[in-house]
């Protein structure tokens, strides 16, 4: 899972595995493709060191809690 900004509703959405309907290595890195939930398709691109996009990180609930 990772977000995405979404270039058709300008939206920033987390995008799950399921949501993918294409991934393909390239010299750079591999490119990503999926739908956004508006239904847009879109492409994501993480170069070789798997820097961009970050990964969101699940949520500690008890640390925002405790906050």
């Amino acid at each position: 899972m990772f977000k995405h900004l979404c270039t058709s509703c300008h939206r920033t959405q987390l995008i799950f595995m399921s949501q993918f309907t294409g991934v393909a290595g390239t010299p750079d890195g591999v490119v990503a493709t999926f739908t956004c939930w508006c239904g847009a398709e879109q492409t994501s691109h993480t170069d070789l060191f798997g820097l961009a996009p970050a990964p969101v990180s699940p949520v500690d609930h008890a640390r925002v809690a405790a906050v």
